[in-house]
This record gives structure tokens, C-alpha cells and sequence, in this order.
């Protein structure tokens, strides 16, 4: 059989599966986010950050995908999220057959948001749905400013770009301007975040939007509002 055929089946196997895991948030009223980006670019950060904020407003889960360790998963577990951990032992990306079975450990029923954080990688993850409702790329000042016209890829599957490290920018060759107009003209319905996880600046703003997406009955307290139910969780495992 043809490489191309293999890679098609394996591909619409794993678009079967992504829905089935779209179909199971939706049903618990749980959206979702894949926040990608190359190694180091701060979302482990990022979403300690973001849970610290949103704590009582927000109930947040985290798929923490990493190849090995689970170093970043205890980082968002002390923040005070559900996590759940997947190492996928070398593979360069998650797919939507490790997001099913990490939702087996988590509580969907006590949670708003749910993100999947993906392996640090700017190639495969763009390729591979994993049920999500939105995809997120974070890039920082400290990686180079060439990323969306050398990844188009990973920038035109998104809808939201979060700049990261602005604290950074007296200190390297980092042009905005460039980074912002490359990813724009890559894919011009981007939503466009620059923030610092270290400083604080631009995180607000980030946290209003993650407060719209999640479904404004919760923010007002009506029925089926996670908020004030605490969102602890002991750490799952799925490998």
C-alpha cells in the first residue's frame, strides 16, 4: 500500500476519534484549547499564569503532553488545576486517541476550560485535530522573529497567537511589527495576544478573552457554573 494511503487512513482515524472527544466536552460544556508552540516558549507559564487568575471565575483542566517527565504537569497541579499527564516516549505530538483516554481522569463534569497543552514542536502538532474548539500558538522574543513565515503551517491551523516574553524585548533582536505582519499574512482572521507571563503586562487582556470563550451562563452563575466548586484534582496518568 502506498505511504500516502497509510498516512491518509491513519490521519481520518484519528479525525473519528478527535470528534468523538469534541462530541464528550461538548456534552459537559467543556471548551477546549490547544496551545502549541515550539520548546520553551512559556505555555507551562502561561497557563500557571492564567489558572492563578481566573481561579474562582474559571474551573481549568490541563492535558499536560511532554515526551518524558512529569515536571510541567506538577507545576499546573500546584497552580491548582486538574491535570492529567501524557508522555508520549518519544513522539513528537499528541493525537486524539491519548486526549481520549486522558479524559477518563478528569472530572469533565467540574470544569469550564480545558487545555491541551501539546509537545514542544512547531511541525507535527498543526497537522493532528485533537478535538479541540480552538487552537493557540505561542511564540516569545527569545526564539527569533522568522517563526510564521518559516512554520505557515502551525500559524494558518490557528486562531489565536500569543506573543510571550515581552519583558525580553530591551534585551534581544526581536522585531513585533515583523512577527505580527507574517503571521497576519499568513492567516489574517488571527487573534493577537503580546504578554509577559513575568511581568503581568498583557495578561489581563488574555484572561478577559479566555473568560468569553468559556459560555457566559457559567460567568454569570447560573446552572452548570463550575466556578466556585474547587478545581483540585490528584494528578492522572496516561501514557
Amino acid at each position: 500500500m502506498p505511504r500516502v494511503t497509510i498516512a491518509r487512513n491513519i490521519l481520518a482515524a484519528n479525525e473519528e476519534i478527535a470528534a468523538d472527544v469534541r462530541r464528550r466536552l461538548a456534552a459537559a460544556s467543556v471548551r477546549c484549547i490547544n496551545l502549541m508552540s515550539a520548546p520553551g516558549a512559556g505555555k507551562t507559564t502561561l497557563l500557571e499564569r492564567s489558572v492563578a487568575r481566573l481561579r474562582g471565575q474559571v474551573a481549568i483542566g490541563v492535558i499536560e503532553g511532554d515526551i518524558e517527565t512529569s515536571l510541567d504537569a506538577e507545576r499546573i497541579e500546584a497552580a491548582g488545576a486538574q491535570v492529567v499527564q501524557i508522555n508520549t516516549r518519544g513522539a513528537c505530538h499528541l493525537e486524539a486517541h491519548m486526549v481520549r483516554d486522558a479524559l477518563e481522569a478528569l472530572d469533565l463534569q467540574r470544569l469550564d476550560l480545558l487545555f491541551i497543552e501539546n509537545i514542544g514542536n512547531l511541525v507535527c502538532p498543526a497537522a493532528w485535530d485533537l478535538g479541540e474548539d480552538l487552537r493557540a500558538v505561542v511564540v516569545s522574543t527569545s526564539e527569533g522573529d522568522e517563526k510564521p513565515a518559516k512554520y505557515p503551517q502551525m500559524f494558518a491551523a490557528a486562531q489565536v497567537l500569543v506573543i510571550n516574553k515581552l519583558d525580553l524585548l530591551p534585551y534581544v533582536d526581536y522585531d513585533l511589527a515583523r512577527v505580527r505582519g507574517q503571521a497576519l499574512a499568513v492567516n489574517p482572521e488571527l487573534r493577537l495576544f503580546s504578554l509577559s507571563c513575568r511581568s503581568g503586562e498583557g495578561l489581563q487582556a488574555w484572561c478577559d478573552w479566555l473568560l468569553q470563550v468559556v459560555h457566559p451562563r457559567k460567568l454569570e452563575g447560573g446552572p452548570g457554573c463550575r466556578c466556585g466548586e474547587s478545581s483540585a484534582h490528584p494528578r492522572g496518568h496516561a501514557s
